[in-house]
């Protein structure tokens, strides 16, 4: 098959990927990247020796960065073998790769803070406006990112203080209800963002062009706040995550639970239906284990068979 036509093939599956609800941020520009290298080494089919080749770029790379690079491909290459025999698929165990789940940053108030006054200070004004913005919003509702600038205005239902989260994983729609807080938040955004940009559609969070703010656009940018702001131990070879910040609001809910004397199993069903995973089991994920997480756990425990 010629260069064409597996591009053509690679934005088909993608297609139909993101149809049945996966993302794929990152595939957008790794699948291209290796229907080129296919066709610098003239071959018009999927070979496991080249998938291995190209999975092990750059020279130096980790092994988790190779694995997950060597993954992608073996997806598309199950695609492309239902209709060229000639796909070989590579085996899962070619690049070994011990997966361990990384602790998350905890953010605290005064880092959330410190990372929304560094957002404030980009230029052009309404960069700023929408990063400090994005971020105070991610902070207060544990919302996912991407589900954050997909939000169009009519997404935001002022009256009820509500938001509806259309673009969720799996394609799952939800309602987020806003603190008055965040509502007033976003009203002051709005104004702002509608004094400083002409916009070209109808989305809430808007780029200094008018086009919506692009995923790895923000993520870029928030890494740039974050090593501005010196947020975690200087010492740890990689910085907190934007994600972290989804952690720090469910552990940073159930520790007020915790203390208010809720019971927090009957309640995890709200938090899971709030952050809009498919079940609990979903949501117990992101309750890392804080040292002061298992102190009230442990004294509700106490607690408990002190009645008995």
């Amino acid at each position: 098959m010629s260069r064409a036509g597996l591009l053509r093939s690679a934005q088909e599956y993608l297609a139909l990927r993101r149809a049945l609800g996966f993302k794929l941020y990152q595939e957008t520009w790794l699948l291209p990247d290796f229907v080129g290298f296919l066709t610098a080494h003239g071959s018009p089919f999927i070979t496991t020796e080249l998938a291995v080749c190209w999975a092990q770029q750059p020279p130096g790379a980790s092994a988790r960065w190779c694995a997950k690079r060597l993954s992608a491909i073996r997806c598309f290459a199950k695609h492309r073998r239902a209709f060229d025999p000639r796909t070989e698929v590579p085996p899962p165990d070619l690049i070994p790769c011990r997966t361990t789940r990384r602790l998350p940053h905890l953010y605290t108030e005064s880092e959330i803070a410190v990372l929304m006054r560094e957002a404030r200070q980009l230029r052009p004004p309404v960069m700023a406006a929408s990063y400090a913005t994005i971020i105070g919003l991610l902070a207060a509702t544990g919302m996912r990112v991407g589900e954050a600038l997909a939000l169009d205005d009519g997404d935001v239902d002022w009256s009820r203080s509500l938001l509806k989260v259309r673009h969720a994983k799996f394609q799952r729609s939800r309602l987020v209800l806003l603190h008055r807080s965040v509502v007033a938040a976003l009203r002051e955004y709005v104004a702002v963002r509608d004094r400083l940009c002409v916009r070209l559609g109808p989305w809430f969070f808007t780029s200094t062009v008018g086009t919506r703010v692009i995923h790895q656009n923000f993520l870029h940018v928030f890494r740039r706040l974050a090593r501005r702001a010196r947020i975690g131990d200087r010492g740890r070879a990689r910085r907190p995550r934007l994600h972290d910040l989804r952690h720090t609001f469910a552990v940073n809910t159930v520790r007020d639970w915790y203390r208010s004397g809720i019971d927090v199993e009957r309640r995890l069903f709200s938090l899971s239906t709030y952050l809009g995973h498919v079940s609990p089991t979903s949501t117990y994920w992101y309750l890392t284990a804080t040292p002061e997480l298992l102190a009230l756990a442990g004294a509700r425990l106490e607690s408990w068979r002190s009645r008995r």
